[in-house]
């Protein structure tokens, strides 16, 4: 994985906290767990695959910070609870969560299975419940930040993501009701939306060839992909007390993605007749 760039950020804006990362073993949950280990907290690692976490823990820990990665599936809550207990008993309070275990695919709605469906619905929404939920009895109260990672399809319908979208609107709405009930204990909870990341499976998905890239960032306001460094900067901010003050939101990283097409004809002005 490529070096994160830490500039603009004091290397100790997270020093003493504790994060828990799930979904952490590869692509942008990976990344902001680099990052916010290299601020200065321990962070707890969980993923589906043993082999994955621990590799992915052992490259955090590589980079001078106490780290704890554990396999588990996070459509299952008592996994997932357990993670976070151990977590808490070994660094202490929980301060940051991070949501966003994730599973995707391409698929026309007239052809996917309802267990297609709902493994989505499981993985993505339940999944992110269970991490937010599990990790309530673990929180320090008050100071904890939790952020769930969606996407621009929470709110932009599109072509053969029915399952996907329908998964990260529910999240949107999860954040906000969670925001609600856990502020008065002092818990912040937002979501953190990436456009199109460089480097990661779901763009390699997405844009499988050169054309299909340029094409993709054509329609783009800012013309280019995000890299690692915009959504883990982006990730930062909220894990921190720079935005404390922020709940309930759902912060936008995504080159302006949400707000349409924006290529060249799109926005040329129709012709005088």
């Amino acid at each position: 994985m490529e070096t994160l760039a830490t500039s603009g950020f004091a290397p100790d804006l997270l020093q003493g906290k504790v994060a828990l990362v799930a979904g952490a073993s590869s692509g942008i949950n990976l990344a902001i767990a680099r990052r916010l280990a290299a601020a200065g907290a321990r962070v707890a690692m969980l993923s589906r695959s043993a082999e994955r976490i621990e590799a992915a823990g052992a490259l955090v820990a590589a980079e001078g910070q106490e780290v704890l990665a554990r396999a588990a599936d996070v459509r299952d809550f008592d996994a997932v609870a357990a993670v976070a207990a151990e977590a808490a008993q070994r660094f202490g309070p929980l301060d940051i969560v991070v949501s966003g275990a994730a599973g995707n695919f391409h698929a026309p709605a007239a052809h996917l299975s309802a267990n297609g469906f709902k493994t989505v619905i499981d993985i993505d929404l339940i999944g992110n419940f269970n991490v937010l939920r599990a990790s309530f009895e673990h929180l320090r109260k008050p100071g904890a930040s939790l952020f769930s990672i969606t996407a621009p399809g929470a709110e932009v319908p599109g072509l053969f993501q029915v399952h996907a979208n329908a998964a990260k609107a529910g999240i949107n709405m999860t954040v906000r009701c969670l925001a609600m009930e856990w502020g008065p204990a002092g818990v912040r909870v937002n979501a953190l939306s990436p456009g199109p990341i460089a480097n990661t499976p779901g763009m390699s998905k997405l844009a499988a060839s050169p054309e299909r890239e340029q094409a993709l960032k054509a329609r783009l306001p800012l013309r280019r992909y995000g890299d690692f460094d915009d959504i883990t900067n982006a990730a930062l901010f909220l894990a921190s007390d720079l935005s404390r003050y922020v709940t309930g939101t759902v912060l936008d990283c995504d080159g302006g993605m949400r707000l349409g097409d924006a290529s060249a004809d799109a926005l040329s002005p129709p012709a005088r007749g």
